[in-house]
């Protein structure tokens, strides 16, 4: 039996980048603590591995090296934990459990908030962010899997009937339980979990007297500056198949994600990733949309949503949150800006 793939966490780690990092030695995830740098005059502090199915970041500045490697052990920690929640690539995470068996007894207090949250960003959006579309990638996987498929996709009358078994507001929500409320239902949070657990990150270094630290799980959120002066972090937005940043964005007690139909293409045609939930088609109204929010859950959800949105819809959205603003790149080139 051939399995189709989880959809992978696509396009942000292309598209985004740290345009002037703070200095400090690599960790890579797993190697024991005592591999981090020596040197007492050391301020700041880089661990880079992988997690969440990408490379990963955290820059920190501390006095106390001790201090500064606990605290990214820690974060790595929680990195894990949660992906054992959230993650398809796992076969016993809560979320594989969900769609395998429809329900969910007892579900954690992660699980429930990240629920709730998708739930409010789909209502937000009119319904264009909705984690029940992640069955629309296992459709259009298995159609360009088969010898001789139809470059045009698959047949109107199969998208509209998996597009049946989409719909965010028939996921049952209690604190006791989740239920996939129509057969067939499926969910992937690969348009929000990223954000999530950076925000995670975020709160377990803050509540440690974290002041100065820049997380990049894919989205990007730093806590005040690049060092106690506060000077803002750089984080450079490429267009799709450029190497040189078009925009540079100063990042200070935010966050910033890309989506860009770049990630993953099936085949010619337009047929990418970033799926309109309400009428299970690619969208293809911009190369990329950036958005940059007070936190990496809100910029990633919107990054997601506004692929699938007009500019003026774009805008009435903004219009509604506070410090969350939005970069669209047309595929003519042009750059559309939206919100303070």
């Amino acid at each position: 039996m051939t399995r189709t793939p989880a959809p992978p966490s696509l396009g942000r780690r292309r598209v985004l980048a740290i345009t002037a990092a703070a200095a400090g030695l690599a960790l890579p995830l797993g190697r024991p603590l005592k591999a981090w740098a020596t040197q007492t005059q050391v301020q700041s502090y880089r661990w880079t591995g992988r997690a969440l199915g990408g490379e990963a970041e955290i820059i920190l500045y501390h006095g106390d090296r001790q201090t500064a490697r606990r605290l990214v052990e820690a974060s790595v920690d929680e990195i894990e934990r949660l992906e054992n929640e959230f993650s398809l690539y796992r076969a016993d995470s809560a979320l594989s459990r969900l769609n395998r068996d429809g329900s969910l007894a007892l579900p954690s207090h992660d699980m429930l908030r990240l629920l709730s949250a998708s739930r409010r960003y789909g209502q937000l959006t009119g319904g264009a962010f909705d984690i029940s579309a992640g069955i629309l990638w296992k459709l259009y996987t298995r159609h360009f899997a088969k010898p001789g498929s139809d470059p045009r996709g698959p047949d109107p009358e199969t998208v509209k009937a998996v597009l049946a078994r989409v719909d965010y507001r028939s996921i049952g929500i209690t604190g006791t339980a989740v239920n996939l409320l129509r057969d067939g239902m499926q969910l992937s949070l690969n348009g929000i979990a990223q954000g999530y657990i950076t925000d995670r990150v975020a709160d377990l270094l803050r509540s440690n007297g974290m002041n100065n630290v820049l997380i990049n799980l894919g989205e990007i959120r730093g806590l005040g500056g690049r060092d106690t002066s506060d000077r803002p972090w750089r984080v450079g937005i490429r267009r799709p198949g450029s190497a040189a940043p078009v925009e540079t964005i100063p990042l200070l007690n935010e966050a910033v994600a890309t989506s860009a139909e770049s990630g993953f293409r099936f085949g010619g045609n337009g047929h990418h990733h970033l799926f309109d939930p309400r009428t299970g088609l690619s969208s293809n109204l911009y190369d990329s949309v950036s958005v940059i929010a007070p936190t990496a859950i809100e910029a990633d959800a919107l990054s997601t949503a506004f692929a699938s949105l007009a500019p003026h819809e774009v805008k009435a959205v903004i219009a509604k949150r506070r410090r969350t603003r939005a970069l669209l790149f047309t595929q003519n080139g042009d750059r559309v800006a939206v919100g303070a």
